[in-house]
């Protein structure tokens, strides 16, 4: 069974939910920057989280952008949704290595930090893009997107994501869901939901148990109607390119390129999310240069 997400309702269309399955994903990740297993539960559920927040954004061209940025050693964390169902992510320091927590999981509380802030870019084509930032709450990455989601789109959310490595580090499973209640909510409709939340084991436990993105919606809403509207397929793509490489240069300017040209015999960078490697020649650069000039 591959990697997807699906949207759903429930409580008569009262609550907005969102389930997905990201093992795979979640594993490539892993394999292109070689993570530890705490950077790769730290960027897995950072992965899982922005791919649900991609499908609640209606347009085609629509991005949204994830930066935790705390005081922990990981340093940050950034992913990137260009398109519904693909993901590409990466961490400052992908080799951080912490003993487990006091309840004996990936403490990736520690690794982020308890200082810092966590930054959401929205990009939905207009002339700016909305940029909402909260302080980091736990570190646990899913505490603090609902503390996002709460005070910068005043939308009150429950979020849990749980990723599972196996003792060879391998990825055993991950995924996770978000709630969100609608606007002008019943007080009955809230409190229930509570009650639903507060009945939850760990997503990795249901996740563990075999459990699809249906059935951790079915079984947190239990005997309350879940109507599902849209199952998306989820992958780990980056989409960088040669092109990108230099349109990125082209827009340092024409003094920064002759700086370039002088300095250098050509250019190279590695991109974060994949790590391809791009090189531009000297030539290259002053055929840039002739287009920044006209």
């Amino acid at each position: 069974m591959g990697d997807y997400i699906v949207k759903a309702t429930a409580y008569e269309d009262n609550v907005l939910a969102f389930a997905a399955l990201s093992k795979d994903t979640v594993n490539r990740a892993k394999e292109i920057h070689s993570l530890t297993p705490t950077a790769c539960a730290a960027l897995g559920r950072s992965l899982t989280a922005v791919a649900m927040m991609r499908t609640m954004m209606k347009g085609e061209k629509d991005k949204v952008t994830l930066v935790i940025k705390g005081d922990g050693p990981i340093g940050s964390i950034v992913v990137v949704s260009n398109f519904p169902g693909i993901v590409k992510g990466y961490v400052g320091n992908p080799f951080v290595d912490l003993p487990l927590s006091e309840k004996g999981k990936l403490d990736v509380g520690r690794a982020v930090g308890k200082k810092g802030y966590v930054t959401v870019i929205k990009d939905i084509g207009l002339k700016e893009p909305y940029i909402g930032t909260v302080e980091i709450q736990t570190g646990e990455i899913g505490d603090d997107i609902a503390y996002y989601f709460y005070t910068s789109e005043q939308i009150p959310s429950a979020v849990g994501l749980g990723v599972l490595v196996g003792k060879e580090g391998d990825v055993l499973t991950a995924g996770g869901f978000i709630l969100q209640l609608l606007p002008d909510v019943k007080e009955e409709v809230i409190l229930k939901l509570e009650k639903a939340i507060g009945q939850i084991t760990s997503v990795t436990d249901l996740l563990r148990q075999g459990k699809t993105p249906e059935d951790i919606l079915t079984s947190i809403f239990e005997e309350e109607e879940v109507k599902f509207l849209e199952k998306i397929p989820l992958k780990y793509e980056c989409d960088c390119s040669q092109e990108r490489f230099e349109s990125a240069i082209l827009a340092l300017g024409k003094e920064e390129i002759q700086k370039l040209i002088k300095e250098e015999q050509g250019i190279e960078t590695v991109c974060h999310f994949c790590g391809k490697k791009y090189f531009i020649t000297r030539e290259r650069l002053e055929e840039l240069l002739k287009e920044a000039e006209n």
